[in-house]
């Protein structure tokens, strides 16, 4: 170990300025031995540092180097783990605990002791040596420049001081003096001993020679020790002196204390009395104005305003603690609350006046918009009402209970007021609906008295989709108005309502045009009065937040749905849903007479539900964007749903009557009533919903009405008796192809392409089948020559057949000369022609098919006898041409 000690203290400390003063052999606990070596240094600059090092050999064995070294002032814990027991484990305590595993116990204990000793030599700070036994650590170590370290090896390290330059000059020269001084350094030291002797004596006899010098300063030294006590007298005199002005100055600085403390006190005093004036004190024309203001008036409004501020502001001011001890600060809370009180009930009773006197004269203008379809303009009322918002905020924040109380008998007069305006109002839109000129004036003369078209409008109330038999009073009505241009019949959108197909294209756009109207006037009416409650009642509604959720998010494809996330529903805010919740109460009979107006516009024809699908889609999707969860974009939700589920009816029933429409047993079928009614709703359709918003429900409807279309067109044919079948199918096919064509609707390209195949296939089928074997005999016999040649006779060998001779074929060809041929295309013609409908005008174009047809047989008879019968002379006794001109000729003939 002494060996290693060396090879560190030269290789590693003493390039860095150290002195290596204990060694111990160490691996780490618990992990696979790798042996390394934990060194105690100090430095041999001032000032001394100690660190404890942790030297490792290298990799190639041949050299120590140093790995990571701690400053002792950073060890907090020497942990011995056993005082009593030989154990070679100990942990030290830097940043974090190292676990060590010393090669003995001895070496473990020798390294411990030197750090004890170097602690309590070099360190202020202490470090806690655990579990050691008392032996090692010695007495505490009294710190000096010439105290020793002793080292684990127990040599003794003496602290070395060097000569200064002077001492080093002296011994140069003593040694120069005395040649021995190297050479014999026994004689050099006894010379040194004899002339230090003589210096000792020298010493001697200088001290015995003062002896007169000292007796001197003895002297001056005891007449100082009597100056000083006179001092003392002359200072012990003084401060009695002092002592009494001492007394007086404390009076003085007690006297200013008192003063001081008094003048404080008096300014924090004028402080909050001036607090509460100035917070507390409310201006005599305040108080007359809260008392006497005139609430009439835009001054006195103005002037009131004014003094609810002020008082507001009094009455919320933050005293300080004490404050309400006070009896003038009481008086005056108490004043303020009287004129609080006194306040809020005169404008409480002052806007009640208001509103009643604004009821009378909006009441006075309604009839005026009895007559017209227009709804009573509410902008001078709200305008003339806005002058009280900052007064209605005030008595929200100082009187919620007479606030509510405004609210509630603003919305019971409110709603009275708007049910009767709403009301007359979808009166005149009815009427101007079913055009009953006379009873619109007596409408108009007797506003609030019930017309005959109110009483036949009302028995559609609560069911809207209900659709009542052709005898219904609404239709008789209806006729009636209309100068018998529209008649009943059983087509397929009759449903118990007018004929479709009969309904005037005017009265449509009519209907149109009045349903935009009632939605045009609605629209501005509920948006002015919502933003009039946001306003006067002090309402938030700047964001808008989803509410719950209505019936018409549910529909496929509708805004509705669109515009909310069902996920993300959040409550709405409680000022909100108060703004929402008086909207409801005021507008409460919007709904139900938006219902009973869309049920008396599809009584008066189901194709209006096309319109109102339209129409209502635009404008709640026109609310929506302004707020979703407004009582607007709700109550057009919900009626879009009764819309919707009209239009839905409306598909169903066509359905349901082409399932049950009935053909005639003995005229032809021609085109099929609900394969023209098609044509005609698409068209119509197609003018309505062109760049509509609900574009994906009249696709929904598109589909469902044309699989019914195909599956009772082909049902039809197969029912028909007096039309063959591909006729039926043909023609019906031929007409849905067409419409499609022109109308080019885009979800229909499958069903037109499906459309043109099925006329394409029944054509030929029917030019096939009525054409037949024209021919019969010739037809025959060369079916019997295709049956030779099929069982393995060669076509030149049939002419030797006895039955198919060349004698046989020209006996069967003399049969059919071109007369004959010819009469029997007339007639042929005839039997196609009493097939075919005029309307369609398929007549001629069936008539080529037969003639190609004909002619393709023509042809196959010629190929069979030149393959058959070479060199034969046999021909056919009538030409292609001659075909050409019989068909011809009996085509313009007819």
């Amino acid at each position: 170990m002494t060996a290693i000690k060396h090879a560190l203290q030269r290789d590693i400390f003493t390039p860095n300025d150290e002195r290596l003063l204990s060694i111990v052999n160490v691996c780490k606990a618990g992990k696979k031995k790798k042996n390394c070596f934990l060194c105690a240094t100090v430095t041999t600059e001032r000032p001394v540092q100690v660190k404890v090092v942790k030297v490792k050999k290298s990799d190639k064995g041949d050299f120590y180097k140093r790995q990571i070294a701690w400053a002792l002032r950073d060890l907090t814990v020497v942990d011995a783990k056993d005082a009593i027991k030989e154990n070679p484990e100990f942990d030290l305590h830097f940043e974090k605990i190292y676990k060590w595993v010393a090669s003995s116990t001895a070496e473990k204990n020798t390294f411990i002791s030197c750090i004890w000793k170097l602690n309590q030599r070099y360190l202020r700070k202490k470090i806690d040596f655990l579990n050691v036994s008392s032996q090692l650590l010695e007495e505490s170590v009294p710190s000096g420049e010439n105290q020793s370290v002793t080292g684990g090896d127990e040599e003794s390290v003496d602290e070395y001081q060097e000569l200064n330059a002077r001492e080093e000059q002296d011994i140069e020269i003593m040694m120069e003096g005395c040649e021995c001084a190297i050479s014999n350094a026994e004689a050099f030291a006894e010379r040194l001993s004899r002339e230090l002797q003589v210096l000792d004596g020298a010493n001697i006899q200088s001290i015995m020679a003062s002896e007169k010098q000292v007796n001197i300063l003895m002297k001056l030294l005891d007449e100082a020790l009597k100056e000083v006590d006179q001092i003392e007298l002359k200072l012990s005199s003084y401060e009695e002196m002092l002592q009494s002005v001492k007394e007086q100055m404390d009076q003085i600085s007690e006297s200013n204390h008192l003063i001081h403390l008094s003048n404080t006190n008096n300014v924090k005093l004028l402080s909050e009395i001036e607090f509460l004036v100035n917070h507390m004190d409310l201006a005599k024309g305040h108080i007359k104005a809260l008392q006497e203001g005139d609430l009439a008036s835009s001054r006195g409004i103005e002037a009131c305003t004014n003094a609810a501020d002020a008082l507001l502001q009094c009455m919320n001011v933050a005293l300080r603690p004490g404050h309400d001890m006070l009896m003038a600060v009481k008086k005056q809370q108490q004043l303020f609350s009287e004129l609080r009180e006194q306040f809020a009930r005169r404008l409480a009773s002052h806007l009640n006046n208001v509103f009643v006197q604004q009821g009378h004269d909006q009441s006075s203008t309604l009839a005026q918009h009895s007559i017209e379809l227009t709804l009573p303009n509410h902008h001078p009322f709200h305008r003339d009402l806005l002058r009280y918002a900052k007064l209605m905020e005030w008595l929200k924040s100082t009187d919620y209970g007479k606030y509510e109380g405004l609210t509630k008998n603003y919305m019971d007069y409110l709603s009275r007021l708007y049910e009767r305006e709403i009301k007359d109002f979808f009166e005149v839109a009815k009427i101007k609906m079913t055009g009953t000129t006379k009873e619109s004036k007596k409408f108009a003369t007797l506003p609030r008295k019930e017309s005959a078209v109110k009483q036949e409008t009302e028995s559609l109330h609560g069911s809207s989709g209900k659709l009542t038999g052709s005898t219904s009073s609404l239709n008789k009505l209806s006729v009636q108005s209309s100068g018998n241009r529209r008649s009943q019949s059983s087509s397929l959108l009759d449903m118990g309502n007018m004929s479709a197909s009969d309904l005037d294209v005017a009265d449509r756009t009519k209907f149109d045009k009045i349903f935009e109207q009632v939605l045009s006037e609605l629209e501005p009416l509920c948006l002015a009065e919502q933003d009039f409650i946001s306003k006067f009642f002090k309402l938030q509604q700047h964001q808008s937040m989803p509410g719950t959720m209505t019936e018409a998010e549910d529909l496929d494809g509708g805004l509705l749905s669109r515009q909310h996330n069902s996920g993300a529903l959040q409550p709405v805010s409680s000022e909100k849903d108060m703004i929402r919740q008086m909207m409801i109460k005021i507008f409460r009979c919007i709904e139900p007479e938006l219902n009973n107006l869309i049920a008396l516009g599809d009584k008066i024809d189901s194709f209006n539900s096309l319109y109102m699908l339209v129409k209502m889609s635009h404008h709640v999707w026109t609310a929506q964007n302004v707020d979703p969860a407004s009582f607007l974009s709700t109550t057009l939700g919900n009626v879009l749903v009764t819309v919707k589920r009209n239009f839905d009816k409306c598909i169903s029933n066509q359905i349901r009557q082409m399932e049950e429409v009935k053909i005639s047993k003995k005229s032809k079928v021609g085109i099929l009533p609900f394969v023209a009614e098609f044509e005609e709703f698409a068209g119509l359709a197609e003018s309505i919903f062109k760049n509509a918003e609900r574009r994906g429900d009249l696709d929904k409807a598109y589909t469902k009405l044309i699989r019914g279309v195909f599956v009772n067109v082909e049902k039809v044919a197969n029912e028909s008796q007096k039309t063959p079948r591909d006729v039926v199918m043909m023609e019906n096919f031929h007409h849905i192809f067409a419409t499609l064509s022109r109308l080019k609707i885009s979800c229909l390209e499958a069903e037109k392409k499906e459309a043109k195949q099925k006329y394409t296939d029944h054509l030929q089928s029917y030019v096939i089948y009525s054409l037949g074997q024209p021919l019969e005999k010739l037809n025959h016999f060369f079916e019997g020559v295709e049956a030779r040649v099929a069982q393995g006779i060669r076509e030149e060998e049939v002419s030797y057949q006895l039955a198919f001779n060349k004698q046989e074929l020209r006996k069967v060809i003399k049969e059919y000369p071109g007369k004959e041929v010819k009469k029997g295309l007339d007639n042929l013609y005839k039997k196609v022609d009493k097939h075919l409908c005029e309307e369609e005008n398929l007549l001629q174009v069936v008539w080529h098919s037969m003639q190609d047809e004909f002619i393709r047989q023509y042809k196959h008879f010629e190929g069979l006898i030149a393959r058959c019968y070479p060199g034969s002379g046999v021909t056919m006794e009538f030409t292609i041409q001659d075909i050409l001109d019989y068909c011809s000729s009996i085509a313009q003939s007819h």
